[in-house]
């Protein structure tokens, strides 16, 4: 080599493969490069034909195209961006989606053959046939790209779908991979959900063997959804959709509010229970996912900023942040599935938006109580937990009487069901409260071998007396209780006197004292009453003193 000779970069097609067929994994963003391509190319329209029983598929569009410089230049050049010299949009004013040039790989990770043709209006149509199969021998020969040329391809390959194409691109991928032939039935869906693009820009269109993809093909999803967080001011079809087709339609069943996230917009919502995410059929949940200019650039979101909260199982919704894509800063990773994790602007845009899910979560949690459904045991600011318990326990008695929709009577029902739910609540607590009290003191006096009372004893009797004459009057004939102890016939005032009597009711600490004041509020409960406000209060009190005196009856006399 003489000292004039200059020295170049020489490319090992083997970098092909990890850049491309071994770094994607999710069909979504393999799809994605293709309809991303056909946005930047000024398309208005993106044809997907799918043949399921052949294992092929063809994406076509009707974009500017490419000639044949171009498809060499561009198109096979890795690392070609579009946003060369600063430029930052398309001829018609599209935010350039595509960033890096090394997205177009991804179309090699799909299947065994790509084949691509495109042409330019008034042109002929270009491209070439990549064979993964001779790629793989070229790789492990160690060619260089010059040493790969594409196969020629075959116009008869594309003939069903070059009638009236006057320009644009057409992609066939053919010998699908089986993991990528598993979604076609949910593609649609997957459509739906990710290409948020065509959905919101009334220009482009995404057709699915002829049928135009809409926010109906999520229809499945939002028929589940119950509460919605609309952000910013951004005009989405699906939530116009979901609010008209089903909260208008199920009033008082689910809940809006709008929110704000600063520089974003979209939506987060939730669904009446976790099952209801699982809509794709490939495994895969619905998450709450990112979008920068309409692409999908971070899927599950709350993966970064877990709360630890139940209701993160019944998320999901898209968020809008355009500000990631910059000029001078990629944030984006090579694989095009995210974003670099230590990137400022987006750890500042995560932190934000936790603040903002942990208030949702405590809209969340207080929705659902409002409709009588388990909400988030872990926020004990609403209310504590065993009063949380005895709201859910509520709830699931209640189902037994809960009438048909529809039916006559049902909503003057529903009204009297939720007036006495805070009640129900309280009371259902109480009673448990009451349950453990009563029987921890029979099971200490039982213990220290304590010797009923003559009071005790006439009480025992006419308890017995009564219950036989009830059932007497039932013509019940079964034994009741379990035990025929006498203790179980005495009430938490005749079992205080036995366990901890007070020598001066006044001065003294005792159960007995507590007892007398708990049971008129004891035997109100046991009679389902709804008690007032005072007595609510004056029983709290005296449960805690009662609680507090058997504890230390336990700890101490045993």
């Amino acid at each position: 080599m003489t000292k004039k000779e200059a020295f170049t970069f020489d490319i090992s097609l083997s970098v092909l493969n990890h850049l491309g067929r071994s770094l994607y994994r999710s069909f979504a963003t393999v799809l994605g490069e293709a309809i991303s391509n056909a946005w930047d190319a000024d398309a208005k329209n993106v044809w997907i034909f799918i043949d399921r029983e052949k294992g092929q598929f063809f994406i076509k569009d009707d974009g500017i195209g490419m000639s044949a410089e171009d498809f060499q230049e561009k198109f096979l050049r890795i690392g070609y961006s579009k946003r060369k010299d600063n430029h930052q949009k398309s001829a018609a004013g599209r935010p350039f989606i595509g960033r890096k040039g090394i997205g177009k790989l991804a179309l090699l990770s799909c299947a065994k053959k790509i084949s691509v043709i495109s042409k330019m209006k008034g042109g002929n149509y270009v491209g070439g046939v990549i064979n993964n199969q001779g790629l793989d021998k070229a790789i492990t020969e160690d060619l260089t790209p010059n040493q790969y040329p594409l196969e020629t391809f075959r116009l008869t390959t594309f003939k069903n779908y070059t009638k009236n194409h006057a320009h644009g691109t057409i992609i066939f991928f053919d010998e699908i991979h089986e993991g990528i032939r598993s979604t076609f039935d949910f593609l649609g869906k997957v459509i739906a959900l990710y290409f948020r693009f065509s959905l919101l820009d009334k220009s482009f269109n995404i057709y699915l063997n002829g049928e135009k993809i809409t926010h109906k093909h999520l229809n499945d999803l939002a028929k589940k959804t119950q509460f919605l967080w609309k952000i910013g001011n951004r005009k989405d079809p699906y939530v116009t959709g979901l609010e008209k087709d089903f909260f208008a339609k199920e009033k008082g069943q689910h809940e809006s509010k709008e929110i704000s996230i600063s520089d974003t917009s979209g939506f987060i919502a939730s669904v009446e229970k976790p099952r209801d995410l699982n809509i794709l059929g490939t495994g895969d949940r619905v998450g709450i996912d990112l979008f920068v200019n309409g692409r999908l650039r971070e899927r599950d979101l709350l993966k970064h900023i877990p709360t630890a909260r139940l209701a993160e199982s019944y998320l999901y919704g898209q968020i809008h942040f355009d500000k990631l894509d910059t000029p001078k800063v990629d944030r984006f990773t090579s694989s095009r599935e995210g974003i670099v994790a230590d990137d400022e602007e987006y750890i500042k845009f995560l932190a934000k938006l936790r603040t903002q899910l942990l208030a949702i979560v405590g809209d969340w949690d207080a929705w659902r109580i409002k409709l009588r459904q388990d909400g988030d045991p872990e926020n004990d600011k609403v209310m504590t937990p065993i009063d949380r318990k005895s709201r859910s326990l509520y709830n699931e008695a209640l189902k037994g009487f809960e009438l048909p929709k529809g039916s006559h009577g049902k909503t003057k029902v529903d009204k009297w069901v939720d007036e006495f739910g805070a009640d129900a609540q309280y009371n259902f607590s109480s009673y448990a409260e009451c349950f453990i009290a009563e029987n921890l003191t029979r099971k200490y006096i039982k213990e220290k071998k304590v010797i009923l009372s003559k009071e005790a004893k006439e009480k025992v009797s006419e308890y017995k007396r009564k219950e036989q004459e009830a059932k007497n009057s039932a013509n019940i004939s079964i034994e009741l209780r379990r035990s025929k102890d006498d203790l179980n016939y005495l009430d938490m005032g005749a079992l205080a006197n036995l366990a901890d009597k007070a020598n001066d009711r006044i001065k003294d600490a005792a159960l007995s004292r507590d007892a007398t004041e708990f049971k008129p509020m004891r035997d109100a409960v046991a009679h389902t009453a709804l008690l007032t406000d005072a007595a609510k209060t004056r029983l709290s009190t005296v449960k805690e003193n009662i609680r507090g005196r058997i504890k230390t009856l336990l700890k101490n006399g045993l």
